[in-house]
């Protein structure tokens, strides 16, 4: 597994050339997510469902999560990328979010 920082895993996802799988759980992500980026929660996390054909970014709120997961399918899959400190960092570096309600946060 590798790290990412988010303002590069922006850039990634933003761009296509990655994709980003949120592992975190229903109310964080309603409460304020990335956007271009997939949900699949740790809680019944499907590795089944993952795209094989570009690097995959896991992110949660702290990168301690993601990076559970990260470590996890990295025994199976290349290209897997833990992006430190979470969503918070995310946040914090500006980087665009979407909530249901509008107001994103994070949770």
């Amino acid at each position: 597994m590798q790290e990412i920082e988010p303002q590069d895993a922006f850039a990634e996802i933003a761009s296509g050339r990655a994709v980003g799988i949120d592992v975190r759980e229903s109310h964080e992500w309603d409460a304020g997510h990335a956007e271009n980026v997939s949900r699949n929660p740790m809680s019944t996390f499907d590795i089944d469902s993952l795209p094989t054909d570009k690097p995959l970014i896991f992110i949660c709120r702290s990168a301690s999560r993601s990076g559970q997961v990260a470590s996890a399918v990295a025994g199976q899959l290349e290209n897997v990328f833990n992006m430190t400190g979470g969503m918070k960092a995310w946040n914090e570096a500006g980087l665009a979010m979407v909530s249901a309600n509008g107001n994103p946060e994070v949770a």
